[in-house]
């Protein structure tokens, strides 16, 4: 009978630690190394610092933080979870760098500057370790809102927050040898909205300093001033680069796309062709408070899309806004990664990537890592509460009475 008693005194430490362990189980990522979806032939890059080791940089994107608008849901079960999802994700995968790529606020164009406030402090405890590597945002539809309100005023305070980035929500960098270009996408689908012009101009600083490397200072020089005429008011200077040899290109809404496209279907990535040069329909997630200022199928227009490449030529493209994970590779070669939503709220299974850039060859690997289903942790939490109750009611029932 004492023995009994003992047991019924444990029970509910032993659920509470089979539970711990179960929640530090489940908080690791499960990531799976992507085959590559373009030829890639292991080309040597010239003159490589030898002392550089290869760079691993996780991406997440779609976090629509609430800030001080979160519920008791969303602020201690979901930003919690996924809290501690970055936390191990830091622990196991051991990143250099952290690219967020848009919409870091739900609804951040319709928030006033002391609830940003908040959503930046909910961002910065979200990161945890990771604020000590180098970080990269980039501006999403849902932080600055669509073309009809887009405020020069508003984005320049939104970048200003962010490391990196000018005051057209732009930003540019290189580390270990590898250069970025990071663009506000969202004036690049405006008409004639003065965003859309300082993205044009970053775009083609970017692109004279880019043949200024590679070709040198006196030809780049020499094609100065010499442009083609674009539909639609963009123009571009003549360039002789190779597809390919440009920045790692990222920005919130994916490039207009035809071609080949992967998308992940649960643990496996189907092959699809869609014609329309949008995001599939099947890769259309189920949206939050509604829908946000444009359509998860929204692209890069076609003309945008045509002068980027043509005046970056990237070696790699990254996306977001999508809230599903797909890899593509465009009719010249270039693979664009778009990542999924690292948020329960959007999806059941959020996911993120981590791109390692290779310091001796021209590839990028892609490994594609998925954390715990919302439906599975709530299923564990309601098993554990049925099981803690069985196990009370039993112990209750099998107690001996006292003599009447």
């Amino acid at each position: 009978m004492m023995a009994a008693a003992a047991w019924r005194s444990l029970l509910p430490v032993i659920m509470i630690s089979i539970f711990m362990v179960y929640e530090e189980w489940v908080s690791f990522p499960f990531c799976k190394l992507l085959p590559s979806t373009t030829y890639s032939p292991d080309k040597h890059v010239e003159n490589v610092d030898d002392s550089l080791e290869d760079l691993k940089v996780m991406m997440v994107a779609n976090l629509l933080l609430l800030g001080s608008e979160a519920g008791f849901v969303n602020l201690y079960f979901r930003d919690y979870y996924m809290s501690k999802f970055f936390k191990k994700s830091f622990q196991s995968l051991n990143p250099d760098m952290l690219l967020v790529l848009g919409d870091v606020s739900a609804k951040g164009s319709e928030l006033s500057r002391t609830k940003w406030l908040s959503v930046l402090h909910q961002f910065d405890n979200m990161l945890g370790p990771f604020l000590d590597l180098p970080l990269h945002v980039i501006l999403g539809d849902r932080d600055v809102g669509e073309c009809s309100g887009l405020c020069s005023n508003s984005v320049n305070w939104i970048a200003r927050n962010f490391p990196g980035l000018d005051s057209s929500g732009c930003g540019a960098f290189e580390i270990s040898n590898i250069s970025f270009v990071s663009l506000n996408a969202v004036a690049l689908i405006c008409g004639n909205n003065k965003l859309r012009f300082d993205v044009e101009k970053v775009i083609e600083r970017e692109s004279v300093d880019l043949q200024m490397e590679i070709e040198g200072m006196d030809e780049a020089n020499n094609g100065f001033g010499m442009f083609s005429e674009m539909s639609n008011d963009f123009r571009w200077r003549v360039n002789a680069m190779k597809s390919g040899s440009g920045p790692v290109l990222l920005l919130h809404f994916p490039l207009y796309r035809s071609g080949k496209t992967h998308i992940a279907e649960g643990s496996t990535f189907k092959s699809i062709i869609d014609p329309s040069g949008k995001v599939p329909a099947s890769a259309q997630g189920e949206g939050f408070s509604g829908t946000g200022p444009y359509d998860l199928s929204q692209t890069v227009p076609p003309n945008a899309t045509e002068y980027i490449f043509h005046a970056l030529k990237p070696r790699i493209i990254f996306s977001a806004h999508t809230q599903e994970f797909s890899d593509h590779t465009h009719s010249d070669g270039t693979r664009e990664v778009t990542i999924p939503a690292m948020t329960w709220k959007v999806r059941d299974d959020p996911g993120f990537i981590v791109a390692t850039f290779q310091r001796n060859k021209s590839a990028v690997s892609v490994t594609y890592c998925s954390v715990a289903r919302e439906s599975h942790i709530l299923i564990a939490y309601t098993v554990a509460l049925v099981l803690f109750l069985f196990f009370i009611i039993v112990s209750n029932t099998l107690e001996p009475k006292g003599l009447s």
